[in-house]
């Protein structure tokens, strides 16, 4: 038997959750229908540069929960779990460009970084500039083959897009976005574990089958499986197990800062993602590392997976004060 979900017509489950989302936010976003995207009711005071995502549906709210003042100008969905098309995200890109140019944030898949380079090379023939930050701070996929695809971008594109948007909002350029957006990547690694898979609409198994008593670790947003099993156990016995790959990636020792982002994968609750916290930032106490931010919540999901994931980003001054600069959107705002 199918997976139960609260929707309709299968084929209507997105159009239908982007009327859902302007329903409940309509001081914050516009959905258009066709071609689908999600665009800032309101654009900005300034004439700035422009940030643009998306992806396929599936991980909410990322991207479409960031949309609005301080993040991103306008979010691309695909079907779930699917890229959205170039002729998607040219018409996002031509509707949020106010000629200053536009940053394309996007995660390392291959369907997206395809269909991205296609809507740049369209656009870039109308005369819009445009410029590409690529995400990939999943280490469960390193090293890459060679030739594959390279790590995965998973949470670490909340804090791109949650930066660059608020030095967007201070009138940098293109070119000086662009660099903030690597430099954020190249300092950012994410580690996840599920405790169950999720399982796809329409569905009736789960992605993969987890014994009770083991947990996938490098599980991706996919429902990709994970790079190894391991016993099930207490958090504080699971959390340092996901942290210190991440904290040996980064090189932290003490005295070092970092913002920490626990993110839910759908099914996971507050209670839970909240121990996490605890236990990680324990963890990261007892090495010396300072936890100067965090964000704590479901952010980028993976449907209904029972999991969480860990990520640490390299703090400085900087990007703790594009951090902290304000931000209003349907999923994050303060």
């Amino acid at each position: 038997m199918p997976v139960r979900q609260l929707r309709n017509d299968p084929d209507e489950f997105v159009a239908e959750a982007l009327r859902g989302l302007q329903g409940a936010h309509p001081e914050l976003v516009h959905c258009q229908p066709d071609p689908a995207y999600v665009l800032r009711a309101q654009p900005a005071r300034r004439a700035k540069v422009a940030l643009v995502s998306g992806g396929g549906s599936g991980h909410e709210p990322l991207h479409t929960g960031f949309v609005g003042a301080g993040m991103l100008d306008a979010a691309v969905p695909g079907a779930v779990f699917a890229s959205p098309t170039a002729f998607q995200i040219a018409a996002a890109i031509r509707a949020s460009d106010r000629g200053h140019g536009v940053l394309l944030i996007v995660k390392n898949y291959t369907g997206d970084v395809l269909n991205f380079s296609i809507a740049a090379e369209l656009v870039a023939d109308e005369g819009i500039e445009v410029g590409t930050v690529l995400v990939d701070d999943d280490l469960a996929t390193e090293p890459a083959a060679e030739g594959g695809p390279g790590r995965r971008g998973t949470a670490a594109v909340v804090a791109v897009e949650k930066i660059c948007g608020a030095a967007a909002e201070r009138g940098a350029t293109l070119a000086e976005l662009v660099a903030l957006g690597r430099r954020v990547v190249d300092s950012a690694r994410t580690m996840a574990l599920a405790l169950a898979a999720c399982t796809q609409p329409g569905q009736d198994r789960p992605s993969f089958d987890l014994p009770a008593d083991e947990v996938e670790f490098g599980v991706g947003i996919h429902g990709e499986h994970g790079v190894g099993r391991r016993p099930f156990a207490l958090a504080r016995e699971l959390v340092p197990q996901l942290a210190e790959p991440v904290v040996r990636a980064l090189g932290l020792a003490s005295g070092a800062s970092v913002l920490a982002i626990v993110n839910g994968l759908g099914a996971t609750h507050a209670l839970e993602l909240s121990v996490v916290h605890q236990e990680l930032s324990d963890y990261l106490n007892g090495l010396g590392v300072e936890v100067a931010r965090s964000l704590v919540g479901p952010y980028v999901t993976a449907l209904d997976m029972r999991g969480c994931s860990v990520t640490l980003l390299r703090a400085d001054a900087e990007l703790i004060e594009l951090w902290d600069a304000p931000v209003r959107t349907p999923a994050l705002t303060w």
